[in-house]
């Protein structure tokens, strides 16, 4: 099976002395929420390549003809809400270095280039390239409801897929509305933090069934693998 098309950061806390209260920042303007209904992140613009406006692109797709082929793509920039189109010219794939490099029309320097430095690369979500067999597209996987096929058990939710050698679902794991995690929630109201997640090869032999129209995967997993980690 083979999913296609689908950043956390940690601030180290110092200290240090103040002497006087710090002045009070002004405050800014928030940033407008992208609204990306609709849309497919293909990849993310990392870096210039060169001199002549071409751009280094970390790819979010399976599919090299989002790269590589001419065509319209969409922009989005950091801060803003709505993607602008923009016109790809050429696209070729860095072996060994897991990136694209793009000459898009209008980026005809290096300073031009570096403008679009963190900008993220879109297509709209009806924009689906045909699939194989037992292929499927990241977006539909996620949030369908996982099954144990032999009793029919509910395991949890699709909230991930993870890259790997064979491909692993993030399934959040199911809590009963009565479980362990909400009777020791002082707020029962507010979302139990950290529910347990497992990884599930996405292989036939342990998904044999995908099925979309209804939401849901059946899994037969070998013994252990739910409880790997608990």
């Amino acid at each position: 099976m083979n999913p296609k098309d689908v950043k956390d950061t940690k601030k180290k806390q110092g200290k240090k002395k103040i002497s006087s209260p710090p002045s009070p920042s002004p405050s800014l303007p928030p940033s407008p929420t992208p609204n990306l209904d609709g849309w497919l992140e293909i990849g993310k613009i990392v870096a210039p390549q060169g001199l002549s406006g071409e751009v280094r692109v970390y790819p979010q797709s399976d599919f090299p003809e989002r790269f590589e082929v001419p065509g319209k793509r969409w922009l989005l920039r950091p801060g803003e809400a709505e993607p602008q189109p923009i016109e790809l010219l050429t696209g070729r794939y860095i072996q060994g270095k897991n990136l694209y490099v793009l000459k898009l029309a209008g980026v005809n320097n290096c300073d031009s280039a570096e403008e679009l430095r963190g900008c993220k690369l879109l297509v709209p979500e009806s924009d689906r390239p045909e699939l194989g067999e037992d292929e499927y597209h990241v977006v539909d996987l996620i949030g369908l409801s996982v099954f144990m096929q032999e009793s029919g058990e509910l395991v949890g939710t699709v909230v991930d897929i993870i890259a790997a050698g064979n491909d692993l679902l993030d399934v959040e794991l199911h809590q009963d509305e009565q479980g362990e995690g909400e009777r020791n929630n002082p707020n029962p109201k507010s979302k139990i933090p950290n529910p347990k997640s497992v990884l599930i090869p996405f292989v036939k032999a342990i998904a044999p069934v995908v099925d979309l129209k209804n939401r849901r995967i059946e899994i037969t997993p070998p013994p252990g693998l739910l409880e790997v980690n608990d």
